[in-house]
């Protein structure tokens, strides 16, 4: 399954996001990959999120901040593209606590800040995890937990070879993809790398892995995209890949 659109986090992506921002905002409601897949797997793992002081990191629009505000959870979301975060306080109100923030920056947080830090595609925007990760481990209180989704590494090889390419799996490597939307278009900017740097940036961080997950989309998903899945019998297919981290 290609890849969709996904929300931004580093601010050299900040001024891209900002070109495309309505137009990503209308697709990203409606999507395969984020409305029936992403969102709700990344809400799954969340679980109970009621009283929970959860950020949002790399909010975009704001769909997912909805949901756990919705589900009473008392959210901050940040983004490195103010287009995104002017999309984001339409969808919220005024009283939303959202800011603009970059990823690969240090955080306008206290130390111990947030039980639960979710980062939602969001860190294949940037070339080093380090710094990031350790920005979330001090916001977060001990045992708080980060929820991650990335792109997921399989799937982008095995695309890039049907793409003729031969991608060096076992390097941390960048990709440049042109989208249009809204009429407007931009060069977004990925780094892909192997499973194994993920894990061991998280444990380098702090963090122990709890959870991989590769969830099931949504069961109406099938009704609704009908040719998407004219060759996909099972309830999985390779798209993104999800953890579960806790602060130790």
């Amino acid at each position: 399954m290609p890849e969709n659109h996904v929300k931004t986090a580093h601010s050299s992506e900040c001024n891209a996001y900002d070109m495309i921002a309505e137009g990503y905002t209308a697709e990203n409601e409606t999507s395969l990959l984020n409305a029936y897949y992403e969102r709700p797997a990344m809400l799954e793992l969340a679980g109970n999120v009621t009283g929970r002081r959860i950020l949002d990191a790399g909010c975009g629009s704001g769909p997912l901040f909805a949901e756990l505000r919705d589900r009473g959870a008392i959210v901050t979301g940040i983004d490195a593209s103010a287009g995104m975060l002017q999309m984001a306080r339409q969808r919220l109100g005024t009283d939303a606590d959202l800011r603009v923030a970059d990823l690969a920056s240090p955080l306008p947080f206290p130390d111990d800040t947030f039980d639960d830090v979710i980062a939602s595609l969001v860190l294949h925007y940037l070339e080093d995890w380090g710094p990031t990760l350790a920005e979330l481990r001090r916001v977060l209180r001990p045992g708080g937990r980060l929820l991650v989704s990335v792109d997921h590494p399989f799937s982008i090889t095995l695309w890039q070879h049907m793409a003729g390419k031969k991608p060096k799996y076992f390097e941390t490597r960048i990709r440049i993809d042109e989208w249009t939307m809204g009429g407007q278009t931009a060069q977004m900017r990925f780094w892909d790398r192997p499973l194994h740097a993920m894990t061991e940036a998280f444990t380098a961080a702090g963090f122990r892995i709890s959870v991989i997950s590769e969830p099931p989309f949504v069961p109406e998903a099938r009704e609704l995209f009908p040719e998407e899945f004219r060759e996909i019998t099972s309830t999985r297919f390779l798209s993104f890949l999800f953890f579960v981290l806790e602060a130790g």
